[in-house]
Formats: structure tokens, C-alpha cells, sequence
């Protein structure tokens, strides 16, 4: 939406109309709606810490790891119906393995740095 004009005080032209001080409006529900809160948040990941992952997420985060981003995308879209969606579980899933390789890259960096040290 276009923020407002500020009126002229004339009855003609582009901005015309009655010079007025806006009001400003307390914040109403429906501006929070689709917001998770932060509870949900951590009920959700701990479900997901507890659950694991469902086959089909399984599948997609292979398919990944071989590169092939769009026969996952072809696999979301399948299992969950719309477009948006499944691109929105592919990015979900990328997600879950970038984090996933760079919690395991930093402790065989330290590890092959230990054995360089032990060698020397």
C-alpha cells in the first residue's frame, strides 16, 4: 500500500483535502497473525530433536548431498502439494545440512590438527 500524501488544505488538486495530525493507531492482532512465538519454536525443535526426520525428508537431504536439487524439489512437491511449499523444504532441508556439515567440519579440523601436532 502507498503511504498516504500529506494533504494541501485546498478542495482541488492532487492532495487536496483537510490538513489532519494522524493518529497513531495501537498495534491490533491480525498484524501478528503467522508470527511464531518463541515457545512454538522450541516445542517444534525439540519435537524435531526427539522425532528425527520423516522418510521423505530423509530422501530429500540425500538428494541433496548428491547435488541433485531438482528431483528433490520434484519429491517435495510431490509429498506436500504445492510449489511453494516444497521450495520451502528444500531451503528447510539445505538448511538442517549446511548446519549439519559445519558442526562435524570444525571437529575434524581439530582432529587432523591434533594428529599434526602428535606427528611433529
Amino acid at each position: 500500500m502507498a503511504t498516504p500524501q500529506v494533504k494541501t488544505g485546498l478542495f482541488v488538486g492532487l492532495n487536496k483535502g483537510h490538513v489532519v495530525t494522524r493518529r497513531e493507531l495501537a498495534p491490533r492482532p491480525n498484524s501478528r497473525k503467522g508470527k511464531t512465538s518463541k515457545r512454538t519454536l522450541f516445542i517444534r525443535s525439540l519435537i524435531r530433536e526427539v522425532a528425527g526426520f520423516a522418510p521423505y525428508e530423509k530422501r530429500i537431504t540425500e538428494l541433496l548431498k548428491v547435488g541433485k536439487d531438482k528431483r528433490a524439489l520434484k519429491v517435495a512437491k510431490r509429498k506436500l502439494g504445492t510449489h511453494k511449499r516444497a521450495k520451502r523444504k528444500r531451503e528447510e532441508m539445505s538448511s538442517v545440512l549446511r548446519k549439519m556439515r559445519y558442526t562435524i567440519q570444525p571437529q575434524s579440523l581439530k582432529d587432523s590438527f591434533r594428529f599434526l601436532q602428535e606427528s611433529l
